[in-house]
């Protein structure tokens, strides 16, 4: 037996346009980055774009590995930031004492000082008046932070950020004295990605690399990222934002092909010889 895990942007979808004949080739067979949305939607959602049935179990996003930091912050109070419902995915996975970056800052006055010149936000604090506030049986502000997970493309940039190195620097506790730095963990690590604008767009990495930049030049060390995950045969497909004609010069794939289509046929055939 074997398995096959795709990546979605630039080799099965480009923004929501299935591409490279990834329709086909997946229902010949009957896997994401982009994450920030619960396993069980994802699944909903690329079997509504490709026409083919894909089951939760056979969704694996870059946030996917996080679930095996269960046993080590369960019941510890945890933050996560990104597009989509981060707090809820990482709440599904049974993390306890999760917040959303959104939701952690705002316990915090002044921690982002030009947040009231963000529409977007002043848009959704007015929206939330409307609901009665759910307080956490825990104390926020005197609770030290024991992990961050960057759960997927974050939104505000300069908010994450600077909540990220209050936390990171303070051991924590934002506002307090230097302490141990705090783990932090990322989905993925990809600079670029192909979306359904031409050129290539920012990720996660580019985020990384923002925040490690701002946090060395400030407070003067290095921050260890913490990363899930084993290596595996890879194919490199000419959909997304790599394009050469030979393969990848700084990170090498063990294959290039043109269409995750012809990465299928390959890997059907080498399964079927073997």
């Amino acid at each position: 037996s074997f398995g096959i895990a795709f990546d979605i942007d630039g080799v099965v979808l480009r923004g929501r346009v299935p591409i490279g004949g990834s329709p086909q080739a997946l229902k010949r067979l009957c896997g994401d980055s982009g994450g920030g949305i619960l396993e069980s939607r994802q699944a909903i959602e690329l079997s509504e774009l490709l026409g083919v049935c894909i089951l939760p179990s056979q969704v694996v996003q870059g946030h996917s590995p996080f679930k095996t930091l269960l046993k080590r912050y369960e019941n510890e109070l945890i933050i996560a930031t990104g597009k989509g419902e981060p707090a809820l995915v990482m709440s599904e996975y049974g993390f306890k004492k999760v917040l959303s970056v959104d939701d952690y800052s705002s316990y915090f006055e002044n921690i982002d000082p030009v947040s009231q010149y963000k529409m977007w936000t002043t848009k959704r604090e007015s929206s939330k008046k409307s609901c009665p506030k759910k307080f956490p049986s825990y104390n926020i502000t005197s609770d030290r932070v024991k992990a961050a997970f960057v759960v997927s493309d974050p939104v505000d940039w300069g908010r994450d950020i600077q909540v990220l190195c209050d936390i990171l620097r303070s051991g924590g506790l934002p506002g307090q004295e230097n302490g141990r730095q705090t783990p932090l963990y990322f989905a993925s690590d990809d600079l670029e990605y192909q979306a359904a604008f031409p050129s290539k767009r920012l990720g996660m990495g580019a985020f990384r690399i923002a925040l490690e930049s701002v946090f060395n030049r400030e407070y003067w060390g290095k921050h260890p990222l913490d990363r899930a995950g084993h290596p595996w045969f890879s194919i490199l497909t000419r959909t997304g934002v790599f394009r050469g004609k030979e393969n990848h010069a700084e990170i090498p794939a063990d294959l290039v092909v043109d269409t995750v289509e012809e990465a299928v046929d390959y890997i059907l055939k080498k399964e079927s010889d073997s």
